[in-house]
């Protein structure tokens, strides 16, 4: 079963003071840090998009309490996570299950934002018995585009400054959204929350017809995008009639259709942030 939302005003991940318990696992001796807000509702796991980190979810993660327990990691190469040898579709849905089986976590709603969103519903394609249902807030289901990353601007960042101001001032236009995530470094000086060699290729990871692993789950599923959203055009949005006998929607670059079950809708392709 599949539903649309649209956003538009507030954001579902501004982010806010909460409380929750900074904890980390090892995963082949690479640290994965994750934020649980704990309490007694059931499990949600909240997958940031690139360039951010856990707090993406910190606010909503207190509107849903004390009916959610809310678990935001840093994904790999991001915040307080450390750097990883790869950035492939299967190491992101690995690290998730890794999480969930270090928290004795058997089920969880998936909730992602852009290639968060896309690794949300392919833990679902992949771990059927592990999600009880899928939020994708614009997470693209099928991206053909083989020009260069969308997040190449990237590479002209310096990963490291001697203070943070110098850090922001290198950043420039991305400080405001940067600015908080910043991380002092052992020896005095500032680092941002991501590589950005990494973050490019990451990105580059995600694309491709993903259209099999979001059509291949029965369980729940909500797709989510913002009115002004800087990541998927409004139109490419719609939702076509329940019962359709297609499912279709198009890029610059290829269209792709199918037969998912009903109702239907259309999530469309284009590059996560």
């Amino acid at each position: 079963m599949l539903f649309i939302a649209e956003t538009c005003g507030g954001s579902i991940m501004d982010s806010t003071s909460v409380n929750g318990m900074r904890s980390e696992l090892h995963i082949d001796g690479r640290r994965l840090s994750h934020l649980d807000f704990g309490g007694p509702g059931r499990p949600l796991l909240a997958l940031h998009g690139h360039l951010y980190e856990w707090q993406t979810w910190a606010h909503l993660a207190a509107a849903l309490a004390p009916m959610r327990r809310v678990i935001a990691p840093d994904q790999r190469g991001h915040g307080d996570s450390e750097r990883a040898a790869s950035y492939t579709r299967d190491d992101y849905v690995n690290d998730a299950i890794a999480l969930l089986d270090h928290l004795g976590i058997k089920q969880a709603v998936t909730l992602g934002h852009s290639g968060g969103g896309i690794t949300a519903f392919q833990i679902a394609a992949r771990h059927l018995e592990r999600v009880s249902a899928i939020v994708n807030v614009e997470g693209p289901v099928c991206d053909l585009d083989d020009g260069p990353s969308a997040l190449s601007f990237v590479l002209s960042m310096p990963c490291t400054a001697p203070d943070r101001q110098t850090l922001l001032d290198a950043i420039g236009p991305m400080a405001p959204t940067l600015g908080d995530k910043l991380r002092p470094t052992p020896d005095g000086g500032w680092r941002l929350p991501f590589h950005p060699q990494d973050t490019v290729a990451s990105e580059r990871g995600t694309r491709g017809d993903h259209w099999a692993d979001w059509t291949s789950t029965t369980c729940p599923a909500l797709f989510v995008f913002a009115r002004n959203s800087q990541v998927i055009a409004a139109e490419d949005a719609g939702r076509s009639s329940p019962g359709a006998p297609t499912r279709k929607w198009s890029s610059s670059t290829a269209t792709t259709s199918s037969t998912p079950p009903t109702p239907t809708a259309s999530p469309p392709p284009s590059r996560p942030s």
